[in-house]
């Protein structure tokens, strides 16, 4: 394992499609929030490629890395959105300033994808070029897929609640996201409360899988806790991702492998602190992934690198 950054925050680190650099979003440069910014696999070479303005996520290689993509609020406004108000608990903001965009690699011809209103983020792209992304242009938080160029959007999910994070299977077939679907009329009613500010309440957050074209949703785990960011091992059969189901305080993530059909569950890394966002490389051979161990200062987050042997 090699820690490949050092100080303030760094997460949502993906390959490119040659596996030689990540693409991660940081704060650093003295930028008040994320930006985004490509490194080579050993930390080299680290470049910031978004404009440096407003806040930037999600970010993904295009196929072949001749361009590539992430949502930002630069258009929306040049200084960093408001953070979220944490008085009504621990909530994440969804911006509905974030619009996707992409670009060359070094950042320049930068080009805007979606233009609606609401929040438009959480990209990645599969093998054949094809996006998935989360969206509140319908008026919930739903999945939708795109072609490269921005058009050709269809909506796979329609059930009321959060669903988002999503990644597609090596082969393109199926799809892995993390989902909340408030149950009781108190949940459903503090849900679109939360949501009318756009806000998301993530306490608890289940792994799902659907094919490419949205059918046959099921439900991967059943935790009750919050579960996210999961990815695909390159066999299709198995799912690696994040959650705090071990921690009875909900604070410490790990990250955990499932089978697709919901069974063995196995933990992976018992870090007392928080380890999320894993990929795993084109090959299979390495596992990036974000985490606050080793930190100089308590929460900062760091890129990491590990060989993966099964």
């Amino acid at each position: 394992m090699k820690q490949l950054t050092f100080g303030g925050e760094n997460a949502e680190a993906y390959f490119s499609s040659d596996g030689k650099k990540l693409i991660f979003q940081s704060t650093r440069d003295g930028h008040e929030c994320d930006q985004i910014y490509t490194m080579n696999i050993d930390g080299s070479d680290v470049k910031m490629v978004s404009t440096g303005e407003g806040r930037t996520t999600c970010s993904y290689f295009f196929p072949g890395d001749k361009r590539i993509l992430y949502s930002s609020t630069h258009l929306g406004a040049k200084q960093c959105p408001p953070r979220p108000d944490f008085s009504q608990g621990y909530v994440w903001a969804v911006y509905d300033t974030f619009d996707i965009f992409t670009a060359k690699p070094d950042g320049s011809d930068l080009k805007q994808l979606t233009n609606t209103r609401g929040y438009d983020a959480e990209t990645t792209i599969s093998r054949n070029g094809k996006l998935v992304f989360t969206s509140k242009r319908d008026g919930d938080l739903d999945i939708y897929t795109m072609d490269r160029d921005g058009k050709n959007v269809k909506r796979l999910t329609n059930e009321l609640g959060y669903d988002g994070g999503p990644f597609w299977s090596y082969d393109g077939k199926q799809i892995v996201y993390r989902a909340y679907h408030p149950q009781t009329e108190k949940e459903k009613a503090d849900y679109i409360a939360l949501l009318k500010q756009n806000l998301i309440r993530p306490t608890v957050l289940e792994i799902w899988v659907m094919n490419a074209d949205g059918s046959n949703k099921r439900q991967v785990t059943h935790l009750n806790k919050a579960s996210f960011a999961p990815y695909f091992f390159p066999d299709g059969k198995r799912i690696i991702f994040s959650s705090n189901v071990a921690d009875p305080k909900g604070r410490d993530f790990d990250l955990y492998m499932i089978k697709v059909d919901g069974t063995g569950l196995e933990r992976i890394t018992y870090n007392d602190t928080f380890d999320g966002f894993p990929m795993f490389s084109p090959d299979g051979k390495k596992l990036a992934f974000a985490s606050n161990r080793h930190g100089a200062k308590q929460g900062e987050t760091n890129i990491f690198i590990a060989d993966w042997v099964e």
